[in-house]
């Protein structure tokens, strides 16, 4: 078990990247460049909080395949990255982008999160003819934060949510540099006031302690610069959810900010396996999987 000044080196991304400001920074211009550029289909309520809403980038044909990324950031400073930066990238290979927002976790408990995020799934789901999407092609992916979210959906059992909901609604997952056991993350001091989650409930909302109900295909990635823990964590879906099959893309030269950057960038090989998944096209020969 690691001791809590480990745990913070090994969590706290924030004090290992210099470049921190800077990505957050082009990032907010790259995604008002998209929203300026892009049919963006703003502000659907899904629920009644101020925040619950989801963005919708459709792509340019009807019935479309839909990615649903959560709009999350820093456990730590309560930030939340806009990911509309991703959409060209998307749009223009025929998939649309939905990016859901929820409360800050400085306003409510990361449980209430969670069910802030079914109840944005759901309405998307019974509203996806008229957003123009095939609801039995919605994928649900993040990054750090977003990707522990996108896995806690990815294992949720729909008809215990809602009887009129299908059995399989959620057709895979994209979960980069994920946390999916929270309890080590739980105990890191610079976290704990943040999350404010004591080991049982940091047992209840980590993903692998939960099964999905198929066997949903997973894309997952961590970059190669990033920490023991990020590296370990990234390797426990694929541990836990074997009747998952879970293709793990290599990222070598990437951190945990710079890989974000290649989820939007068509030539990537996390962006190949990405299409891949939502069944756009082949991916390419550089497109390293495990399992």
């Amino acid at each position: 078990m690691l001791d809590p000044q480990e745990l913070d080196r090994q969590y706290n991304v924030r004090s290992t990247l210099s470049e921190h400001a800077g990505y957050m920074q082009r990032w907010a211009v790259q995604s008002q460049s998209a929203r300026n550029n892009l049919r963006c289909e703003a502000n659907y309520r899904y629920g009644s909080g101020d925040r619950e809403t989801v963005d919708i980038f459709p792509a340019r044909h009807a019935n479309a395949p839909l990615l649903i990324l959560i709009q999350s950031g820093d456990w730590h400073t309560r930030e939340t990255r806009d990911l509309a930066f991703l959409a060209p990238a998307f749009v223009d290979t025929g998939i649309a982008l939905a990016l859901v927002h929820h409360a800050s976790p400085r306003d409510t408990s990361l449980i209430e999160i969670v069910r802030q995020l079914l109840r944005a799934i759901v309405w998307i789901w019974h509203n996806a003819h008229d957003l123009g999407v095939d609801p039995q092609r919605m994928s649900v992916g993040g990054h750090a934060v977003g990707a522990h979210l996108a896995a806690m959906l990815l294992a949720t059992q729909w008809p215990a949510y809602a009887c009129d909901l299908p059995d399989r609604l959620l057709h895979g997952g994209v979960c980069i540099s994920g946390l999916y056991d929270l309890i080590p993350v739980a105990r890191a001091p610079f976290l704990r006031d943040a999350l404010q989650l004591d080991e049982a409930a940091a047992h209840h909302l980590s993903p692998i302690n939960y099964r999905p109900p198929h066997s949903l295909p997973l894309v997952t990635a961590v970059g190669s610069q990033e920490s023991r823990e990020h590296q370990r964590q990234n390797r426990l879906l694929a541990q836990v959810w074997t009747h998952c099959p879970v293709r793990d893309v290599a990222m070598p030269g990437h951190h945990h900010l710079s890989i974000l950057d290649a989820l939007g960038d068509s030539n990537s090989a996390l962006f190949a396996a990405t299409q891949q998944l939502i069944g756009i096209k082949q991916a390419t020969s550089r497109i390293g999987v495990h399992r």
